[in-house]
C-alpha cells in the first residue's frame, strides 16, 4: 500500500521575515528534492484543508486562539515570543498545517494508505496550551493525537519526537495523560531548557513521558544506544494503536541551529524503527509531521531518507 505525502504552495504564505532560519524556502528547497525522485509518482497525494476550530480548541485555549488570530489580522510581526514570527496570512497557514496532519490521519484510518508524511510549516512541537513559542503556533502533533482518539477511536496513541529541540509543548500536553506516550531524544542542555530525564509525566501519566537527552556532538552510535536501551522498549511496553513521529531534521550534522551530529541515513534507520513498532502494535499506522530542520541543501535529503523508508518499509543501506 502507499505512503501519504501531503503537501501545499500555502505553507509559504507564512512570512518570518529576512534572516529567521524557519523560512518558506524550507517547503520549497524539500518540494524540489523530491520531486527529482524516480519513486515520486509511488506517493499518494493527499490534500490539506484548514482544521475547524473544535480540533485546535483540543489543545490551546480559545482565548490563545483569538489572539493569534488578531495578532496575525492586525499585521504584528510577533507572537508572545520574538521567536514566533508572523505576518498577515500566519493564523490560516497555521490552521493548514494541523489540518494537513489529519488529512493523512483520515488515509491512514480509512486504508487509503499504509503510513503518511505531511511537510507542513510553521512546526508545532514547541506550541502551549495558551503560547506561542519557538517558530510554532499550534502543537501540530498533539492536535493529531487527540483527533485520533476523539474522532477516530484510537486508545493508545505513541509520540517519538527526534527533533533537536525538546517538544516542551508536546510534553506539557500529556504528561498527566497516560493514553499518550511522548518520547523525545534532543540535545540537552538547549533551548527550550525542558526534556531532562527525570521529567517522567505527572499523576496518572507517570511514566509516560520518556526523555533521552542527549550530549551535544553525540552521533548515530549514541542515537543508537537511546533507541535500544530506552525508546524501544518503552514503545514495546505502551503497545500503541498508532505511531506519530514529530519528525524534525536539525539533528543532522550540517544543521546550522544545533550540535548533534546525525548522518543522513539514520533519520531513514530512526524510521524503520517507528516502522518496527507500527507493524508490531499498530497496524502499521504512522503518521509523520515535519518539524525543524535549517540546512537547505541537506533538509531535502533527509526527508527523502525519511519518506522513501516510509514507502520501502526499510531503510537505505548507504549512510551519509
Amino acid at each position: 500500500m502507499a505512503t501519504g505525502f501531503c503537501h501545499d504552495s500555502r505553507f509559504e504564505r507564512h512570512k518570518t521575515g529576512p534572516g529567521h532560519p524557519e523560512k518558506p524556502a524550507r517547503m520549497s528547497s524539500v518540494l524540489a528534492h523530491i520531486d527529482q525522485q524516480a519513486w515520486r509518482h509511488q506517493l499518494s497525494e493527499v490534500e490539506a484543508s484548514l482544521v475547524d476550530s473544535q480540533w485546535l480548541r483540543s489543545v490551546h485555549d480559545q482565548e490563545y486562539i483569538n489572539r493569534a488570530a488578531a495578532a496575525c489580522k492586525a499585521g504584528h510581526s510577533h507572537l508572545d515570543s520574538m521567536d514566533v514570527a508572523i505576518s498577515a496570512e500566519s493564523f490560516e497557514v497555521a490552521r493548514l498545517a494541523v489540518g494537513a496532519g489529519l488529512a493523512v490521519a483520515d488515509e491512514v484510518i480509512n486504508g487509503n494508505v499504509s503510513n503518511g508524511f505531511a511537510l507542513v510549516r510553521p512546526p508545532g512541537h514547541h506550541a502551549e496550551n495558551d503560547t506561542a513559542l519557538g517558530f510554532c503556533l499550534f502543537n501540530n502533533i498533539a492536535i493529531l493525537a487527540r483527533y485520533l482518539q476523539q474522532k477516530h477511536g484510537l486508545e493508545k496513541i505513541a509520540i517519538i519526537d527526534w527533533d533537536v529541540h525538546h517538544g516542551n509543548g508536546t510534553q506539557h500536553t500529556f504528561e498527566s495523560d497516560p493514553s499518550v506516550m511522548y518520547v523525545s531524544t534532543h540535545q540537552y542542555p538547549y533551548y527550550p531548557g525542558t526534556g531532562a530525564a527525570d521529567e517522567r509525566g505527572e499523576g496518572r501519566g507517570k511514566g509516560s513521558i520518556v526523555n533521552c537527552p542527549m550530549r551535544a556532538n553525540s552521533s548515530d552510535v549514541d542515537y543508537e544506544h537511546a533507541f535500544s536501551r530506552v525508546i524501544m522498549p518503552a514503545l514495546d511496553t505502551f503497545a500503541p494503536d498508532a505511531v506519530l513521529i514529530s519528525a524534525g531534521f536539525d539533528a543532522h550534522h550540517g544543521d546550522p541551529l544545533a550540535e548533534i551530529s546525525l548522518t543522513t541515513n539514520f533519520f531513514a534507520w530512526m524510521t524503520e524503527r517507528m516502522l518496527e513498532v507500527a507493524d508490531k502494535h499498530a497496524a502499521g499506522r504512522i503518521i509523520s509531521l515535519l518539524e525543524g530542520g535549517y540546512n537547505l541543501s541537506t533538509l531535502g535529503s533527509c526527508v527523502e531518507a525519511h519518506l522513501k523508508t516510509l514507502l520501502d518499509g526499510q531503510a537505505p543501506s548507504a549512510a551519509s
